[in-house]
């Protein structure tokens, strides 16, 4: 793969686990390799019926658990998340003053509504909405998608991919291994890269998925805004200490978590305010376990991801992970960008036939190539 390769214009786009009823639009301008250039990057919300869909979907998908057909929902939510996608890119990219003619690839995660873990007895399985021919057919440009299920069928976790897109971005910043990357989306994971041959990556353990499910049951609103409920309330520490013995956390990696593996089931019995301080400093105290794993345990995290904005957080990443924690805008990074950029970046890998899985992120046997090209 030595020839030349030009940077092209690519669009990535992420929806998240945790449903907050948006598509994360992205571009950049990448030759999978290094970052070029950061282009725009917006939030595109999905219509109410479209969240209702798919929270109906997710309902579904766990009931069925991969065992027998695929529920009809499924098609229909596919057709109806791809055109709404499609419109998202166009949108941005005619915004921006170009046409689908100056974009070199579209990175199509789609929307997960199942993902299993391989256990020592079977291999895991992974399903993530999305119909990248009928995107190609909508855009007229090239579309990667799919990129879990060649991860998983090896034997790998199928998670997380965005550990090279995470070292792109370290290149340029610390090269040294004393930063890392903390993404806090519905479930949280970590990349620590040596500088060298040694990336490495892992799911650490729920992140937002739990606590926003837990204030949603409570009537108390879809996320705790600022953290304020959690600063309001205090930690139940034996609650916490019994939380912290789940094998999971002690696991080695390579290792992956679904979105339901850790629930709002955590802080059953508390009262509000406890109960958010208590999974808060859970998705925390997770975090510093999985540091003290890693060969060396960084002194910095950068994090990314809705979970930065939450102060509660922000702040027990330090008093209990025992690491310094920045947004990842105070080096210049877009915080909520960097899922949908990272997608944009996989597909010009995947146009190019550049790995990107490997045995220390997914656990997969070898580099792995993924995603399928439509068009």
């Amino acid at each position: 793969m030595a020839e030349e390769f030009k940077p092209v214009w690519a669009v990535g786009l992420m929806t998240g686990t945790v449903l907050d009823g948006n598509i994360d639009v992205a571009m950049l301008k990448t030759d999978g390799v290094s970052v070029t250039e950061f282009g725009a990057y917006t939030l595109a919300p999905y219509p109410q019926s479209t969240r209702d869909l798919l929270e109906e979907t997710l309902a579904i998908a766990r009931k069925w658990n991969f065992e027998g057909p695929e529920p009809e929902t499924f098609a229909e939510a596919e057709e109806v998340l791809t055109r709404a996608q499609s419109a998202a890119v166009r949108a941005l990219v005619e915004a921006e003053g170009l046409t689908m003619a100056d974009i070199g690839v579209v990175g199509f995660h789609g929307q997960s509504v199942l993902h299993r873990a391989p256990t020592k007895d079977r291999i895991g399985d992974t399903r993530q909405l999305g119909d990248g021919a009928l995107m190609h057919e909508l855009l007229g440009c090239e579309v990667a998608y799919d990129f879990r299920t060649a991860d998983v069928r090896a034997g790998g976790q199928g998670a997380p991919l965005s550990a090279g897109y995470h070292q792109a971005l370290l290149r340029g910043l610390d090269m040294t291994g004393e930063t890392a990357v903390l993404n806090l989306g519905g479930v949280a994971n970590v990349t620590s890269w040596d500088g060298g041959d040694r990336l490495i990556a892992f799911d650490t353990g729920p992140a937002n998925a739990p606590l926003n499910d837990f204030m949603k049951e409570n009537g108390l609103g879809d996320m705790d805004r600022d953290g304020r409920l959690a600063l309001s309330g205090t930690v139940d520490e034996d609650r916490l200490a019994r939380l912290l013995e789940h094998p999971y956390l002690s696991a080695p990696y390579p290792k992956s978590l679904d979105r339901f593996d850790f629930t709002a089931a955590m802080a059953e019995g508390l009262d509000p305010a406890t109960g958010a301080a208590t999974l808060t400093a859970f998705t925390a105290s997770a975090v510093g376990k999985a540091l003290d794993l890693l060969p060396v345990r960084p002194k910095r995290l950068i994090v990314c991801g809705g979970g930065r904005r939450n102060p509660a957080i922000m702040a027990m990443l330090d008093t209990r992970a025992g690491v310094e924690a920045v947004p990842a805008e105070t080096v210049g990074w877009r915080g909520d960008a960097i899922e949908a950029e990272c997608f944009a970046f996989l597909a010009v890998r995947t146009l190019r036939g550049l790995p990107i899985s490997f045995p220390t992120t997914t656990g997969v046997p070898a580099p792995m190539t993924g995603g399928k090209v439509a068009g």
